[in-house]
């Protein structure tokens, strides 16, 4: 078949193949009704999506989104030079592709924050949504805003050129403040348990810091409403960009690929505006923190059990990690008996159910997710997905064997990436490349200095000797637990 050399934008669409899906609607008198903060492949195939299906659905065309990247200025410009138009490419037994065309404008906040600034300044804007991931809230370990990060100390002293997320909301709800017009709501769409309860907690706090009037208005005027998110999107891959241009007849440097599975839970708040989600398949509820726990735990804390332990095998993604049968009996015994006991169901959830539909979507070989961007900011993840059941428990004097094979394999992850002088991408990487450098090969001393690095585990988990005890015993037989998986 010949191949176009066109580029996916507004005018060439009429070159995609027949069975591509083409927006519908028109795009040309779509409203900015959106901003959203992470202009990353999960937004694209994610919310973006839900909102495309709404857009298609209901032609209620104030919904359009303003993406933001924060320093990627590639991704901006390839996002405008398509016209915002971009490929999803979702990944089963066969693929399908979708042109999604919800994103209006794209921005990058490090070189264009007037123009961000002045996006969420419009009277069409009604929401801001974030994919930022875990550090891009700028918490301490207790959960509150972070004022000495640099970041955010930055921004107190410059709030109308801010460098963090909540900076940025803050600037924006200065703004509609002094101009008297309403507040905008927040979507949190990052893997945190309270995820808008915290976000909003951190944005009332730097407001305060420039304006208690401000924070004030925002704490009574603005919706944070929590979230959970989920839908398996690897890092886009050249492979990718190839299918598209071999089954759609055009070129897009700039596609996504997901799994075909997509949730999206968002609390129940009756008066916020919003697009007509439900309408797409997106659930509103009063119990986001059932649905949130459940995923944080079957889903991501197998997923970061899966990126230590399989990277110390040599790898690489989840699929071939799952594949791995001893491996897999770990992670299914893991759920049996440590997590999903630590889990109570929503109405109408079978956890046992959902725990082997996650296992089942881990075992599609049509998508490629590197353990190693899994294994990323662990000292943010495993906090949440791994030592809160192990908290919990205890509590309940259940079995944390298991777990503490996850945490000890955390840190031999991060001992080996020492020793190898790789990178490790982490907020705390110096600091636990600190304590590693200096174990001594004594177990109990290794793991207890490394459990003491700040802001890991929490102090009364640290004071648990059982916990210490458990994690110490499972460091020592790390290497030999290693070897009867391989």
């Amino acid at each position: 078949m010949q191949l176009s050399n066109d580029y996916l934008a507004q005018h060439t669409l009429s070159l995609a193949e027949a069975g591509v899906q083409l927006p519908s609607y028109k795009r040309s008198e779509l409203d900015i009704g959106i901003v959203h903060l992470g202009l990353g492949a999960f937004h694209r195939s994610h919310q973006a999506v839900f909102t495309e299906q709404v857009l298609e659905q209901t032609n209620d065309l104030q919904w359009g989104i303003c993406a933001v990247a924060f320093s990627n200025e590639q991704l901006k410009d390839q996002i405008n030079a398509q016209d915002g138009l971009y490929t999803n490419v979702v990944c089963g037994k066969t693929q399908s592709f979708q042109i999604i065309g919800s994103i209006k404008q794209a921005l990058v906040a490090s070189k264009q924050m007037p123009d961000v600034l002045a996006t969420l300044a419009l009277p069409s804007v009604k929401l801001v949504s974030l994919t930022v991931t875990e550090k891009g809230y700028c918490l301490n370990e207790a959960g509150d805003l972070d004022i000495q990060s640099a970041n955010i100390q930055h921004d107190i002293g410059n709030i109308t050129s801010p460098k963090s997320a909540v900076g940025i909301l803050v600037a924006g709800f200065l703004s509609r403040f002094y101009k008297g017009q309403p507040a905008f709501n927040v979507i949190a769409c990052d893997n945190l348990p309270h995820n808008g309860d915290k976000l909003k907690k951190a944005t009332v706090a730097l407001a305060n810091e420039i304006n208690s009037e401000l924070a004030n208005w925002i704490s009574a005027n603005a919706h944070f409403p929590n979230t959970m998110v989920d839908c398996i999107t690897p890092k886009t891959e050249g492979s990718t960009v190839a299918a598209v241009e071999e089954n759609c007849r055009y070129t897009d440097s700039v596609p996504v690929q997901r799994e075909p599975f997509a949730q999206w839970v968002i609390e129940d708040i009756p008066s916020m505006a919003r697009p007509a989600w439900e309408k797409a398949g997106v659930m509103f509820t009063n119990d986001v923190d059932g649905f949130e726990k459940t995923k944080l735990r079957i889903l991501n804390g197998t997923h970061s059990a899966l990126a230590y332990i399989g990277s110390l095998l040599s790898i690489d993604t989840v699929y071939n990690a799952i594949n791995n049968t001893q491996v897999k009996a770990f992670i299914s015994e893991l759920l049996e008996h440590e997590i999903i006991p630590s889990i109570d169901a929503p109405a109408g959830l079978d956890l046992a159910d959902y725990a082997q539909a996650i296992l089942e979507r881990y075992d599609n070989p049509s998508i490629r997710h590197l353990l190693i961007q899994i294994a990323a900011d662990g000292s943010l993840k495993i906090p949440v997905r791994t030592l809160e059941p192990i908290k919990e428990n205890l509590a309940a004097g259940r079995s944390i064997e298991r777990l503490s094979i996850v945490v000890a394999a955390w840190i031999k992850f991060i001992v080996a990436r020492t020793e190898q002088q790789a990178d490790i991408a982490d907020p705390k990487n110096q600091l636990m490349q600190q304590v590693v450098s200096g174990f001594t090969g004594d177990a109990k001393s290794d793991v207890s200095a490394f459990l003491a690095i700040d802001g890991i585990v929490e102090k009364e988990l640290l004071a648990n000797q059982q916990f210490v005890d458990s994690v110490v015993t499972a460091y020592s037989e790390i290497d030999s637990f290693l070897a009867s998986l391989a």
